[in-house]
């Protein structure tokens, strides 16, 4: 597959691999989508035909990034790929996000440093600096099917100290973790992910464009116990959207592990 971003910043959502353009439909396509996402759908008989977006993560042994900023930067390049033009109407990624996100959505983070992570920049898939931090979404696929430059990454491993702060911003998409819960820098980073997806349906398409012409900018929380529960009741009543573990790894099934707002 061909080279999509490279590690340092990102491409202009509408640029194809030769810098071309795809037509104006592909940003409402692509938005679309994640508007009209439901959720659910059955498991294939084989493991192997299950489809999920690989994440990678670097966090280097000597130099380990700060957790919030590798959440944030996670959560950003999740939105960003779901969000390009690539990934609406005749979009190379179309087809794929199309059936990731009819299917089980699934994503699974990896760890990657050095040569690792320069190789995974090789992967169709898009990533984002946030600080210090670096994060890569890779489009969809089949895990049998998974690139070996991407399968060979350690999915254990990821933890990494530091703690969020509470503050809850003014204005913009806040993405609140759940107190309650004890997940790996992994677990969070595939969590903010599906939170940073969700989070579009609170926009109207105007306001979606004008996000992810900003880049997709975002702040990972953790929530108290108070706010939480005021959080919870903002998802029932549908104005903030909450995202519940289907329980593969770590955590129960059904667990809401963040819920996501738009201030």
């Amino acid at each position: 597959m061909p080279v999509a971003d490279s590690a340092a910043g990102i491409d202009g959502p509408a640029a194809d691999d030769d810098g071309g353009a795809f037509h104006e439909g592909a940003f409402d396509d692509a938005y679309g989508r994640l508007v009209d996402y439901v959720g659910g759908g059955a498991d294939p008989s084989d493991p192997a035909d299950v489809l999920a977006m690989q994440m990678v993560l670097r966090i280097e042994k000597t130099d380990p990034p700060d957790r919030s900023e590798l959440l944030t930067a996670a959560g950003r390049a999740v939105a960003l790929l779901c969000l390009d033009d690539r990934s609406g109407a005749d979009g190379p990624w179309a087809a794929p996000m199309d059936d990731w996100c009819g299917a089980r959505i699934r994503k699974i983070a990896r760890r990657a440093r050095g040569a690792q992570w320069a190789a995974a920049q090789e992967v169709w898939g898009l990533s984002v600096t946030e600080g210090a931090a670096q994060a890569r979404a890779i489009v969809p696929g089949r895990v049998g099917d998974v690139d070996k430059r991407i399968s060979r990454l350690q999915i254990g491993g990821t933890d990494i100290g530091g703690a969020l702060s509470q503050a809850r911003p003014e204005h913009g998409v806040c993405l609140w973790i759940n107190p309650d819960l004890e997940m790996t820098v992994g677990k969070c980073a595939a969590q903010v992910g599906h939170g940073a997806m969700l989070a579009v349906a609170l926009m109207s398409s105007t306001r979606a464009f004008e996000w992810r012409s900003a880049g997709c900018p975002l702040v990972v929380r953790e929530s108290s116990s108070a706010r939480w529960q005021t959080l919870l009741a903002a998802d029932a009543g549908g104005t903030a959207v909450a995202v519940r573990d289907a329980g593969f790894t770590e955590i129960a099934p059904g667990s809401v592990t963040v819920i996501a707002e738009l201030l």
